[in-house]
């Protein structure tokens, strides 16, 4: 059984004498600069503003920053402040950014964070042996950390310390941990292989590349066999939600308990001739090539040499039959939130 902090076990004074600098002001590092911010810890927010930033890249929240009472500045400058320093931005900038504007101003004692483990487990980020390493990993978005954080709730987060330079590194996590109200609901202690090697397999997997092509071959078929592909849609995308909100809300046999008995004996007789024996060994494969790091090479070279195959997949997958229809089926829907 996993080892699991709540807030008797951290102790937000552990850093509470300490500079926080949040690099980029995102989703996440929104949620998480204003949560510390509220329980008491002094943050500051590097942010480059709009007309610095590179296409396609972040740069955008700085008015943002600047509206919730931060003084967004370099990340060279918040390094130097700082005593732990999160990097939030994203994962294929990360290095980078560490190597420009934080490796020279990370000294001896300080703590270098993370809210995924990808550039410390493959090694793009190797910090000095006389800092302190660690994550924390909020199971959920930033807006969700920060919403259940104002109605006095929490999201549960993982705790991982990779160097422990000071003796204090898992403290500090947990100090910070709490500061964001993950230790309300529980700080499930991991590695950053254990974090990495599974939130990477989970994505392509199962969650986002799994799923995606899921639905996608099952609207094919029935649109190939000659049915309407707004039925398709319905049958294989629109109701994917009800199915996962009751596995999210009470597992699979909760799921399984509040469908007809018809689509119960459908999905235990059915299902494992979708999922079979070469579908676990083809996600054996992707997780060896996650666990040998094939992957965050081919990824970050992917990014070096300009995103081209990323961006013609992107590009494949917004011209399909299942977006067009989809887009004219959800006008349909008044209850969709609108879009920003």
């Amino acid at each position: 059984m996993a080892k699991i902090y709540y807030d008797q076990d951290c102790n937000i004074d552990d850093i509470k004498d300490k500079t926080i600098a949040v690099i980029g002001y995102g989703i996440q590092g929104r949620g998480q600069a204003l949560n510390l911010r509220d329980s008491g810890l002094k943050v500051i927010v590097a942010q480059r503003p709009p007309l610095q930033k590179a296409a396609g890249q972040a740069g955008d929240n700085y008015e943002q920053a600047i509206k919730d009472g931060f003084k967004p500045m370099s990340v060279e400058e918040a390094a130097a402040q700082a005593d732990v320093i999160i990097i939030l931005t994203q994962d294929h900038l990360q290095a980078d950014i560490y190597k420009n504007s934080i490796e020279s101003h990370l000294t001896k004692g300080k703590a270098l964070a993370f809210s995924h483990g990808f550039n410390i487990h493959f090694k793009f980020i190797v910090p000095p042996k006389d800092v302190d390493v660690f994550m924390i990993a909020p199971k959920g978005p930033g807006a969700l950390v920060r919403r259940q954080y104002e109605e006095g709730k929490g999201v549960p987060c993982l705790v991982a310390v990779h160097q422990d330079a000071t003796g204090k590194a898992l403290q500090i996590a947990l100090g910070y941990a709490k500061g964001i109200g993950g230790s309300r609901a529980g700080v499930i202690q991991t590695t950053f292989k254990e974090e990495t090697e599974t939130d990477l397999f989970g994505e392509q997997t199962v969650l986002c590349g799994g799923a995606s092509e899921l639905v996608k071959a099952g609207f094919e078929t029935l649109v190939e066999a000659g049915y309407q592909p707004e039925i398709a849609y319905f049958e294989c995308l629109h109701e994917l939600k009800l199915i996962v909100d009751l596995m999210y809300e009470d597992g699979i046999q909760g799921m399984r308990k509040c469908v007809s008995d018809t689509a119960e004996y459908g999905d235990m007789t059915r299902g494992c001739r979708i999922i079979d024996k070469r579908t676990r060994q083809e996600m054996q494969k992707i997780l060896k090539e996650i666990q040998t790091g094939k992957f965050a090479k081919e990824w970050m070279d992917e990014n070096k040499m300009g995103r081209k195959n990323f961006f013609e997949m992107r590009e494949a997958g917004e011209s399909h039959l299942i977006e067009k229809t989809g887009a004219r089926l959800r006008a349909m829907m008044s209850w969709m939130p609108a879009k920003l």
